[in-house]
């Protein structure tokens, strides 16, 4: 049988050895012990914030649904589920806390390579943690090497994966979950390279969910979990897998990046243990798509500075990077009219009319009696986008509003960089009033300041086991 040749464009300069035995090689040497305090600290921040989220998701309908499908098929295990009275075979654990983390849109965000690698690298390390009786420390290093490798293999693309529709937290994600679930094993150096070769075949994620609010995004962190942890026992065993799943003549760039990109190969591996790019990650001040933060943020500076109400204003302009119209503002009648909380966090329109009219965008902007409320509509149909040329997309996700009041000024705020980039990061009282606050859905009180606590002393005596313990109601 002829095959087509694959082909992504080629740096002048290949690696010098396949980049997944470098990743492989990081994983297994990483040690806790030479990771800067602050990354350590921002590590658990976002596993804080991940966790948090999978609370507040919990309690929604399509969160019951899923658990309902999966515990069908599944039937009872030992290992819990986030927030909720079940428990679940491991595999099944790790896909529903992933769809729980990944539930509400609302979890970090690596810019370069727009991926929510916390997704997935969450559900696999507090999964394989608790089966392996690993430490709190060996649980951080293995969710480090699943957040570096995962970030800098998706952002290498350049945003050729998202152009042709590809969504990398599902098919990037399936890496990261498979050397973080191989480190948890103690898996060798040769064995973790070809996990990630296994992990190859498993990648997957389609955006089509963009076309009308589909709940199949929610699921494929926690998919890419389930994938990671089951190209990882495959290797161990001595199951075989591509030795160049990247750069190979059908590895993952040929087939899934854009062919009008350039692959910034060096990307990949530069600057493994020395250059973090944990550090590079924002956490969502918003539970909305992080394209529309800026704009948010204009409108509400915008709405605080001059005592706005809904009827001062005439039009809007909301200014958007190129890259990010056809996911937020396209088709622009729909997304006036959003039909379900997915389509509300994924709109633009939505985004400014419900900060103009009520102050705020919150979980409680998500619920049905908010998208459809009148008030909120009649603002979407004043506010139109443009492109704007002065866009830092896609180092940060840039918005400007313009609005034009009834009686006839012109007020404009702009917001270069998203709050919550790595140039404005969200404070770490920020981060645990958020968890706070999300984890009040369904958690006492007390118990949740006791999960908050095991959650920030992984890297002393807290372990996995204990914080999946407090996590859950079962």
């Amino acid at each position: 049988m002829a095959l087509a040749q694959a082909t992504a464009p080629q740096p002048e300069t290949a690696p010098s050895e396949p980049i997944a035995r470098t990743l492989a090689r990081f994983t297994r040497e990483l040690a806790l012990d030479d990771v800067p305090e602050a990354v350590v600290e921002r590590a658990k921040l976002h596993i804080l914030d991940a966790l948090g989220i999978g609370l507040a998701a919990s309690r929604y309908d399509f969160s019951h649904k899923t658990l309902t499908a999966i515990h069908g098929l599944a039937g009872d295990g030992p290992y819990p589920v986030i927030g909720m009275p079940a428990a679940l075979p491991l595999r099944d654990a790790a896909q529903m806390n992933g769809f729980l983390i990944h539930g509400l849109d609302y979890d970090d965000t690596h810019v370069g390579g727009v991926i929510h690698a916390t997704a997935s690298a969450v559900p696999t390390v507090m999964a394989a943690g608790q089966r392996h009786g690993a430490s709190g420390r060996e649980t951080l290093a293995a969710y480090l090497a699943a957040i570096e490798g995962a970030a800098r293999i998706a952002a290498a693309a350049q945003g050729g994966f998202h152009r042709l529709g590809f969504h990398p937290t599902g098919m990037v994600g399936v890496f990261g979950a498979a050397l973080a679930a191989g480190r948890l094993a103690g898996m060798t150096e040769a064995q973790l390279a070809h996990a990630q070769g296994i992990a190859l075949s498993m990648a997957s994620g389609s955006l089509q969910f963009l076309d009308d609010g589909a709940w199949t995004k929610r699921m494929h962190p926690g998919w890419a979990s389930v994938a990671g942890i089951s190209a990882a026992a495959l290797a161990q065993q001595g199951f075989r897998g591509p030795a160049e799943p990247y750069e190979g003549r059908f590895g993952l760039y040929a087939l899934y990046g854009a062919h009008d990109a350039t692959i910034d190969w060096p990307v990949c591996t530069a600057g493994l243990g020395e250059d973090w790019e944990m550090l590079r990650i924002g956490i969502k001040p918003y539970p909305a798509c992080h394209l529309v933060h800026a704009l948010g943020d204009a409108a509400q500076a915008l709405r605080d500075a001059h005592g706005l109400a809904p009827d001062d204003v005439e039009s809007v302009d909301a200014l958007i990077g190129e890259g990010c119209v056809s996911v937020v503002c396209e088709p622009e009648a729909a997304k006036r009219r959003p039909a379900s909380a997915y389509e509300a966090q994924f709109s633009v329109h939505y985004m400014i009319a419900s900060v103009l009219a009520r102050g705020r965008f919150t979980l409680a902007e998500l619920e049905p009696e908010a998208y459809t409320d009148p008030a909120v509509l009649a603002l979407c149909d004043r506010i139109r986008y443009r492109v704007d040329p002065d866009s830092a997309f896609p180092t940060y996700y840039s918005g400007e509003v313009v609005i034009r009041t009834t009686g006839g000024r012109t007020l404009r705020h702009r917001e270069q960089v998203n709050r919550g980039a790595d140039t404005r990061p969200l404070g770490a009282d920020e981060i645990v009033a958020k968890f706070r606050d999300n984890a009040a859905m369904t958690l006492a009180p007390e118990r949740a300041e006791r999960a908050l606590d095991a959650i920030m002393t992984l890297d002393g005596a807290s372990t996995p086991a204990e914080v999946a313990r407090l996590l859950s109601l079962a």
